[in-house]
């Protein structure tokens, strides 16, 4: 399947690697699309199959939205090396109950919304609490900024290395700054389900 980008998109993806600082061999290494393909795209000298665009978005860590919205508008013109987002990209990602990307968790499983998405402002994980202490998932963990914890089902213990131990139940909720050592521990014998919002990519 080729992508209907124009001869522009060229263009675009060579402003956005620049832009980010990044070679054209780094740029390869990032996506995984052939340094002879990336150079024949930048020159408008051929398409790109759907999946070399998917992954070329991935290496400039941006989404297809934001490449397709440069080319349109003309943002790509501008003299700055640091390309200014649209106000509004429209991104949207529905995710059905029971889906989202799998990821195992210091706590427990896990399932990723929006795991397509790049550079998002946070991270939503619906999470199976497993663990019954601290030191089972190897002590306290620590992220890049500020989380909410909300209790879907059964009840929680958010140990953290600030504050005493917090106990919630289903319905509650917390904010809290992930930089700060913190742990999540199961409390009773019932599963405990948790949407826990990380900042940016973040994973766990």
């Amino acid at each position: 399947m080729s992508s209907r980008l124009s001869a522009k998109a060229g263009l675009a993806i060579r402003k956005l690697r620049l832009a980010g600082g990044w070679t054209l061999a780094q740029l390869s290494e990032r996506s995984g699309v052939p340094l002879s393909t990336l150079s024949k795209v930048e020159l408008g000298q051929t398409s790109l199959s759907y999946e070399n665009l998917l992954r070329i978005c991935r290496g400039l860590e941006i989404d297809m939205a934001r490449l397709i919205g440069a080319e349109a508008d003309g943002m790509l013109g501008a003299p700055t090396m640091t390309p200014t987002p649209p106000a509004a990209l429209g991104r949207r990602s529905v995710v059905r109950a029971g889906e989202g990307e799998a990821t195992a968790l210091p706590w427990g499983s896990g399932r990723v919304a929006a795991a397509e998405l790049v550079r998002k402002a946070f991270t939503p994980i619906v999470c199976e609490v497993e663990a019954t202490e601290v030191d089972g998932q190897g002590g306290y963990r620590r992220g890049e900024g500020e989380a909410w914890l909300t209790v879907l089902n059964g009840a929680l213990v958010l140990h953290s290395e600030l504050y005493a131990p917090l106990h919630l139940v289903a319905g509650d909720g917390v904010y809290f700054d992930t930089r700060a050592g913190y742990a999540l521990v199961r409390e009773g014998d019932a599963p405990c389900k948790v949407l826990l919002v990380l900042p940016g990519d973040a994973r766990d």
